[in-house]
């Protein structure tokens, strides 16, 4: 991962980009799925995470992020 574009509490569009990724062979800015806040970032910068692993949380203003699972 190389950075975020966006910080927890933000608000983000479907569409938007939220982070900026990198792999072995390309970076590129991954947008948001849905409409909502940036609830929570779990995964921080520079750090590896599995494809398809949890970058983060978006949800409404309000929300709670979801219980981490052990």
């Amino acid at each position: 991962m190389l950075r975020w574009l966006k910080s927890e509490g933000d608000l983000v569009q479907v569409g938007e980009a939220v982070v900026e990724l990198e792999t072995e062979k390309v970076s590129y800015e991954l947008e948001s799925p849905v409409a909502g806040v940036l609830l929570k970032i779990v995964a921080g910068e520079s750090v590896q995470v599995p494809v398809g692993g949890l970058l983060c949380h978006i949800g409404q203003p309000g929300d709670s992020v979801p219980a981490e699972k052990e």
